[in-house]
């Protein structure tokens, strides 16, 4: 492997934005290790006998050096996860459990925790004495009360999560990039048109005849939705639920998770054993709103509760629909999707493959852009800095001339791109204390959307616009804040049960004709979407929102009883059964491997967290009906609200808990009710 100069190598630039078009796998090592020794002697400087227990003396040595260190790794983590190669892949998993033993190191370190223990509160300003107070949380939840193999052993198991989360995610990626199933044009009969024709396109590039179908969502999901062959949707849906699980095909067994969860779920446990917990469900709400697991499973269970006789009702007509008007008597889990879409094409008259047509992603992007610029005051430019991907768009917002944050824009799913939609962080929002330059934030915004063909715009399904909207929530949640202190700006230090409030806001503008009006332009025609189309959407909104919602239950208690009631020694299958036989009214079938790829758990930031997602729908169901209440004769919302909603909520960030910021928004402590009219769950259900 060569080797590059300190001097030349992009990952040691700092103070612009990270040099993506530089960045290469040969990089990652000597990089990760000169900002690994600044840091440690950052470390050591600062937790010297003689050095000041003083927070903004800290900060100018630590906190300068360890963002540099967080910076050029999130870099690397950023590529890994969009632009994953062989060798970037093998250059990341070696740096990996160095960096990871630096951040254990660190968050456990008495020194340090003696240091910021000594730091006089009352000469910090509000910001910061919230920012000392995770901190002090943060210590104690990282180990630094541990003593002698108690805090070895604690290391040890950060380490090998680390390890065995990043292998977890390789596997689900490798499981969807491998498959290909390659048909004839006559076995996709009832098939979108733009999803046949990439589909013939990627068989072209890999010089097949036919069509080549795979497991990643723009092509998976259209499938299922309105491939007449059962028999084609049963191979599909089959290979979907159980990728890399012990009931894949033989030549994808190398990819099974089955032993990576158990090893983490009894890791998790062990942890919050070592740190004096019941379970790791204790561990994880102990930084959240949410008092306790038991809470947490009460919440769920009440809500599932509630939604159950909708989703019975969903149910029921979707048997009767299939059986009147498919010839289906004894419907298969395959089958629910594409009849689920028939039925709402008949009830309501239109279908996503219709409205895909007016939401070309240039118009969706201008239309999103103008609601983000009145709403909160603000002005979007296209800017320019390196990226990644030709694909990979870059932005700027302004308010009145001043720079706020940027933010990159990467839309389309492809190789080596790990699925779903996320928003990341590339740079807080901080007032350096190395030259008090007031750095503005930027962030990531992915997405896994279909790309154009033929020449033709990109079009995104409905469902794809909303998912754009929430993802740009979270980054408004990063990039509006006007918090200074680094680890309260924006997202930092929001609890994890608050941090999806933002982005599940901005999904209601997506049902608002004031909004979806400017956003909208035939992919032929040019011509807006008509308001008798938008009304008919809205009118359909609901569908099946009974079962939605005990979807999301489903997924959200599985995770909290792994984490609490569950013995990690224990085959976790049965929890999975039992969970769906308490909650689930469509049953699915024995091989259903749903957990092995639930990366939410156990590769990314929501292990005991999932039902985040739930508890932050009442929090954002609630903060939009203020705007509900308090829309213009028009149709518009208020612009006084969406001021009051960015200062209390978005510009706040975790400068006070998340509780405080929705009362200084609403007035009052949150209520169930608004998220059960959206979801038209509010009446009886006969």
């Amino acid at each position: 492997m060569t080797t590059t100069s300190h001097a030349t190598n992009p990952l040691l630039q700092h103070g612009g934005l990270p040099l993506f078009d530089q960045i290469k796998p040969e990089h990652v090592s000597s990089a990760v290790d000169v900002l690994l020794t600044s840091a440690s002697e950052a470390l050591e400087a600062v937790t010297a006998p003689s050095f000041p227990a003083e927070w903004h003396a800290i900060a100018k040595v630590l906190d300068v050096s360890t963002e540099r260190l967080s910076s050029a790794w999130g870099a690397i983590s950023h590529l890994n996860s969009v632009a994953d190669t062989p060798e970037l892949r093998a250059a990341y998993n070696e740096a990996l459990p160095k960096v990871t033993e630096f951040w254990t190191r660190l968050g456990s370190d008495e020194r340090l925790y003696d240091q910021y223990k000594s730091v006089n509160a009352e000469t910090l300003n509000t910001e910061q004495q919230q920012a000392l107070k995770n901190a002090l949380r943060n210590f104690v939840l990282g180990g630094a009360e541990l003593q002698g193999d108690a805090k070895i052993r604690y290391a040890a198991i950060q380490e090998r999560m680390a390890e065995l989360s990043q292998k977890f995610s390789e596997n689900a990626l490798d499981a969807t990039d491998r498959f290909a199933l390659y048909v004839e044009k006559d076995v996709l009969e009832g098939v979108p048109e733009d999803v046949q024709n990439t589909a013939r396109a990627a068989a072209e590039k890999d010089g097949k005849s036919g069509y080549k179908l795979t497991l990643k969502m723009p092509c998976y999901l259209p499938v299922m939705q309105f491939a007449t062959s059962s028999a084609l949707r049963q191979q599909l849906y089959r290979a979907y639920v159980t990728r890399a699980s012990d009931q894949a095909s033989a030549e994808f067994a190398a990819l099974d998770n089955s032993a990576l969860i158990q090893e983490i779920l009894q890791l998790r446990e062990e942890e919050a054993k070592l740190l004096g917990f019941q379970n790791y469900a204790e561990v994880s709400v102990a930084t959240k709103m949410a008092e306790s697991p038991d809470k947490v499973i009460s919440f769920l269970r009440d809500l599932a509760l509630r939604a159950r006789p909708f989703a019975e009702n969903d149910l029921a007509d979707m048997r009767q629909f299939a059986l009147d008007n498919l010839g289906l008597q004894n419907p298969q889990a395959w089958d629910w999707p594409y009849i689920g879409e028939k039925l709402k094409e008949a009830r309501y008259s239109f279908s996503e493959l219709e409205v895909k047509q007016y939401f070309t992603a240039p118009k969706v992007l201008q239309g999103l852009f103008k609601i983000i610029e009145t709403l909160f005051e603000v002005n979007i430019h296209e800017d320019k800095a390196p990226v990644w991907h030709p694909a990979v768009g870059f932005y700027r917002i302004e308010r009145n001339g001043q720079l706020v944050g940027q933010f990159y824009l990467d839309p389309p799913a492809r190789a080596g791109k790990r699925g779903g939609a996320w928003m990341d962080d590339v740079r807080a929002r901080w007032l350096r204390p190395d030259n008090q330059q007031l750095q503005t934030p930027v962030a990531h915004l992915v997405c896994n959307f279909a790309d154009g063909v033929d020449g033709q715009p990109p079009l995104l399904t409905h469902d794809d616009v909303i998912t754009l909207f929430h993802e740009f929530g979270h980054g408004l949640h990063h990039m509006l804040t006007k918090v200074n202190e680094r680890d309260v700006s924006g997202i930092s230090g929001v609890e994890w049960d608050a941090v999806e409030l933002p982005s599940q806001f901005m999904e209601n503008f997506c049902w608002e004709w004031s909004v979806l009006k400017h956003m909208t332009a035939h992919v032929t025609t040019g011509e807006a979407l008509p308001r008798a189309l938008f009304d008919k959407m809205v009118a359909a909104k609901n569908f099946q929102s009974g079962l939605q919602t005990l979807r999301q239950i489903e997924f959200a208690l599985l995770d909290m009883l792994l984490h609490s009631q569950h013995n990690p020694k224990d085959d976790f299958m049965p929890v999975l059964q039992k969970v769906r036989a308490e909650v689930a009214v469509i049953q699915a079938p024995e091989f259903n491997r749903m957990a092995h790829t639930f990366s939410h758990i156990f590769a990314g930031g929501y292990a005991a967290g999932y039902y985040s997602y739930k508890w932050a729908e009442v929090l954002s169901a609630d903060a939009y009906a203020a705007f509900e209440e308090t829309t213009l004769p028009d149709g518009s919302p208020s612009l006084e609200t969406g001021r009051r909603y960015r200062e209390a909520i978005l510009e706040a960030g975790g400068s006070r808990p998340a509780l405080a910021s929705f009362v200084a928004f609403r007035g009052r402590e949150p209520s169930l009710n608004a998220l059960l009219r959206h979801q038209g769950m509010s009446g009886s259900q006969a």
